[in-house]
């Protein structure tokens, strides 16, 4: 009976604490996952999990790594998928590209592959449900080694189910859903922060630094908002400050009078925003134009020329996370700075310093491995660290991206960078 009842009580564990346990490389005295910190673990004050997920890389074991390179090559094809004509997120991929370009035009001039010039190929992620699968094929069709892209979250999860068909080793650069690298397919890296680590990070700050009791979110009726916010909700719940109410609203949505009466009656004594420049910058003016003067919280897409433009005198103060510090007293990253400035006549963001990042991942793999699909995605998931503009990246088990978070204030219609409380400890 004893020995049974042990035996029943390791199976309730199995079905009930399942949870990720992935770490960066060389970090392995910790189980904790995407750097969750100790009060943010899932279970963390009832029971150590029994077993852990992503806490080893994912293994290849298909062929083709003895196949052998074409001979008489005159360009080394790398694809690029983003949304770049029609549609809301063209801005962002614009630069995506643009990050992208500068690593290809760089490469190149360092001597491209082996003395053959790299050549970027361009195809339009159009943000319709299925229509990436299709251009990804196409890259393929058109000779591509390696792809970098994309942006929309569910578009990206349906590119990484095709890759996994055709062999095409895929860098993200500008899509931060937390589930992607998840998904046990080993043929995506990823080379910037995600939702989950912004959401720790907010929570912490309004909780731990902020001391808010009451918060409400207000956020894009998407996945983009629904993901992000879900993160961020389970992290405060975890810090026993569960959402006092989350509202909705639709991309293209001008008013939004009835979601903050609604936050006012519920009183609630800060809000997340969660979404886009377009609407959160309304949102601020019409949250101010109210009357109400609860602390503003927001995601990474906050920090844009675009926001600042909308929201005008009504963003100062809201405080929103970012993926890296354009601002630091690095050498690489200023550099990098300059080099994009004088090529695109506008400062570098996040997506643009992201996209070089990536493009030159997988450039060096493509350089170490030669032109073989499987062995480059051999060299990609051997990255432990990458030195990269946005600083050193550390990979973890699922080839995500650990390096820091920032939080960011606005202050006299500038942009102020400072630490989160993870970086703190």
């Amino acid at each position: 009976m004893e020995r049974s009842g042990r035996v029943a009580r390791s199976v309730l564990l199995a079905t009930l604490l399942l949870i990720p346990g992935g770490v960066a490389r060389g970090q392995e005295d910790t189980l904790a996952y995407a750097n969750t910190p100790s009060q943010l673990l899932p279970y963390s004050r009832f029971q150590l999990p029994y077993l852990f997920f992503f806490d080893e890389p994912l293994t290849h074991y298909g062929p083709g790594r003895d196949k052998p390179a074409p001979a008489d090559v005159t360009e080394v094809r790398i694809g690029f998928l983003g949304p770049v004509a029609g549609g809301r997120d063209a801005r962002l991929g614009t630069r995506m590209l643009q990050g992208a370009t500068l690593a290809v035009e760089e490469a190149n001039a360092s001597g491209g592959y082996r003395g053959v010039p790299f050549a970027l190929v361009v195809r339009n992620d159009t943000g319709l449900w299925g229509a990436s699968a299709n251009e990804l094929v196409a890259l393929h069709d058109e000779g591509v080694w390696g792809t970098l892209g994309s942006i929309d979250g569910a578009n990206t999860h349906i590119m990484l189910r095709i890759a996994l068909k055709i062999d095409m080793p895929m860098v993200v650069s500008g899509d931060t859903d937390p589930t992607l690298t998840e998904t046990s397919i080993p043929w995506m890296v990823r080379v910037s922060g995600d939702d989950r680590q912004a959401s720790y990070a907010l929570a912490l700050y309004v909780v731990e630094q902020r001391g808010h009791e009451r918060v409400a979110v207000l956020r894009v009726n998407n996945r983009y908002g629904r993901v992000g916010t879900g993160e961020f909700k389970d992290a405060m719940r975890r810090l026993r400050s569960p959402v006092v109410l989350e509202m909705r609203y639709s991309v293209g949505d001008t008013v939004f009078t009835e979601q903050l009466e609604r936050i006012r009656h519920a009183r609630a004594d800060a809000v997340l925003l969660w979404g886009d420049p377009e609407e959160v910058g309304l949102i601020v003016r019409q949250a101010r134009a109210m009357r109400m003067e609860q602390p503003l919280y927001g995601g990474d897409r906050l920090v844009s020329r675009e926001f600042l433009e909308i929201a005008g005198e009504a963003a100062e103060g809201v405080v929103a996370t970012y993926l890296y510090n354009p601002t630091l007293d690095d050498r690489v990253l200023q550099d990098f700075n300059r080099r994009y400035a004088e090529r695109f006549a506008e400062e570098a963001e996040t997506f643009a310093a992201h996209a070089y990042d990536g493009m030159t991942v997988l450039i060096e793999a493509i350089r170490r491995a030669g032109l073989n699909r499987v062995r480059i995605r051999d060299e990609l998931y051997a990255l432990e660290t990458h030195r990269g503009v946005t600083g050193t990246i550390p990979f973890d088990a699922r080839l995500d991206d650990l390096g820091p978070i920032w939080m960011v204030e606005i202050r006299g219609g500038e942009f102020h960078y400072f630490p989160t409380l993870l970086e703190e400890r």
